[in-house]
C-alpha cells in the first residue's frame, strides 16, 4: 500500500486515547500515528480511512474537516464481543487539485480491496462514492451501490463531478462495471418526477423515506450491495445537524444505525462510506458521536456475519419452488444459519453476471410468490441479466 498517501491521525486524539479505559475501542485499534508509524495490516479485515476533500460537495464546503471528533467519540466506545482486527490508517489530504486526492483514494481503496480489507471512508463529499466504485474495476466484476440519500444525485451529463451528480458518472462513463443502484430513504419533492421515472427505467431499485423506515423491506437492499454509501444529509436535522443541506425530515439515530448494521452484516459488503458530515453545523458534536455510533454498529455487523452468501453447500439451503400459472416456475432458498431468503434467477445470457443469479429477497416476497404476486426485484433483475 501506498503510505505516502496518508497523513497519522491528529496528535490530540492520541492523547484522547491515553484517557480511556484499557476496555475501551481505543486500545483494540491499530492506529497510523506518528510515534508508532503506519500500522501492520497482517490479520486486518477493516480499515477506517479519513477523506478531507470537499471541493466538489454541493453547498458544503468543509465537509473534509475536523475528522479527529468522529475518531475521539469512536474510540470512547467499548467494542462488542469481536474477533475483527481493526486499522486506523489516518487521513487523505486534499491533493493540489481535486484528481490527485481521487487518485490517491482510489489507489489505497483498490489496495484494501485486493488485500480483503474492508474500507470504512468517513468524511469528504458524497462524490467520494464514484472514485470507491472506479476502485472496484481492477477486480473486473459488477457491482452493486446502495446509497442512503434523500436525493438521487444524479444531476446532468454535461456537469462536473459533485457530491449531486456523481450518479450519472457512475451509469454513464466507461468502464460501466455497475450492474444494480439502490437508493434508500429519497424524499420525494427533493427529486424530480423524470429522475425517479429513469431510474425505475433503468430498472433500479429506490425507497421513499416512509418505506424505508419499515427496516424489514430495505435488509436485503444491503444484503445485495457491494457499496454501501451514507450521505448525512439523509438523517433528520435534529439527530445530526453537521450538514448544511440536513433536512427535518429523515431517519432517526437508532434507524440509521440499524441500517449500517445490515450493510456490515451482509457477506457481500466490501467497503461502506459515510460522507457530507460538516462539524462546523454540530452541535456538541453530536453528528460526530451519530457516526462513530454507525461504525459500531457496521463493525458489529461485519463481526457476525454468518457467510451464507454465495451459497456454501445445499445442505445449508431450504429449496422452496413456486409454481405459478402462467410463467415459469421461480425457485427460493432459505438459509438454516441466518433464515434469510433469496431469488433465483435462472436464465443467464452472460457469465459475468453469475454473481447475481441470487437476489436477496423477504419471506414477504416468498409468501406473494404463492398467491401469484411476483416479487418486482425479479422483473428488475430479469430485465438486466436475459
Amino acid at each position: 500500500m501506498n503510505q505516502d498517501f496518508l497523513t497519522p491521525v491528529k496528535e490530540d486524539v492520541v492523547s484522547h486515547l491515553v484517557k480511556q479505559s484499557s476496555l475501551a475501542l481505543a486500545q483494540k485499534v491499530k492506529i497510523h500515528t506518528v510515534q508508532e508509524g503506519f500500522p501492520d495490516l497482517e490479520n486486518v479485515q477493516i480499515a477506517i480511512l479519513g477523506v478531507q476533500e470537499d471541493r466538489n460537495s454541493e453547498n458544503n464546503f468543509g465537509c473534509g474537516n475536523d475528522l479527529h471528533f468522529i475518531r475521539k467519540k469512536l474510540y470512547e466506545l467499548f467494542p462488542g464481543d469481536w474477533s475483527t482486527n481493526i486499522a486506523d490508517l489516518g487521513n487523505v489530504l486534499k491533493g493540489n487539485q481535486v484528481s490527485d486526492t481521487y487518485f490517491a483514494v482510489s489507489e489505497i481503496i483498490t489496495d484494501l480491496l485486493k488485500k480483503n480489507i474492508i474500507p470504512i471512508i468517513i468524511g469528504g463529499g458524497q462524490d467520494i462514492t464514484y472514485v470507491n466504485y472506479r476502485a472496484y474495476d481492477s477486480l473486473e466484476q459488477t457491482v452493486n451501490i446502495t446509497a442512503v440519500d434523500s436525493r438521487f444525485d444524479l444531476g446532468n451529463l454535461e456537469d462536473e463531478l459533485t457530491s449531486q451528480s456523481y450518479l450519472s458518472k457512475i451509469i454513464m462513463q466507461e468502464p460501466n462495471n455497475l450492474f444494480n443502484y439502490c437508493n434508500v430513504g429519497y424524499q420525494t419533492y427533493f427529486n424530480a418526477q423524470d429522475e425517479i421515472q429513469l431510474l425505475d427505467n433503468l430498472f433500479f431499485d429506490a425507497y421513499r423515506l416512509g418505506k424505508a423506515k419499515e427496516l424489514e423491506n430495505i435488509e436485503p437492499a444491503f444484503r445485495n450491495a457491494d457499496i454501501v454509501s451514507i450521505d448525512i444529509g439523509a438523517i433528520r436535522q435534529s439527530e445530526a445537524p453537521a450538514n448544511n443541506n440536513a433536512s427535518p425530515n429523515g431517519f432517526y439515530g437508532e434507524e440509521i444505525c440499524a441500517i449500517s448494521r445490515y450493510a456490515g452484516i451482509s457477506d457481500k459488503v466490501t467497503s461502506f462510506g459515510i460522507y457530507e458530515y460538516n462539524s462546523k453545523y454540530d452541535n456538541n458534536h453530536q453528528t460526530a458521536h451519530l457516526i462513530a455510533q454507525m461504525i459500531w454498529y457496521f463493525i458489529e455487523g461485519v463481526n457476525f456475519r454468518v457467510k451464507d452468501y454465495p451459497f456454501s453447500g445445499k445442505d445449508n439451503y431450504q429449496k422452496f419452488t413456486v409454481l405459478l400459472e402462467d410463467d415459469d416456475p421461480i425457485t427460493f432458498y432459505k438459509s438454516n444459519r441466518s433464515g434469510r431468503w433469496w431469488i433465483e434467477i435462472n436464465i443467464l445470457s452472460d457469465n459475468k453476471y453469475k454473481r447475481h443469479a441470487l437476489i436477496p429477497c423477504t419471506y414477504k416476497d416468498y409468501t406473494d410468490a404463492t398467491k401469484q404476486i411476483i416479487p418486482e426485484k425479479w422483473y428488475k433483475a430479469m430485465r438486466k441479466l436475459v
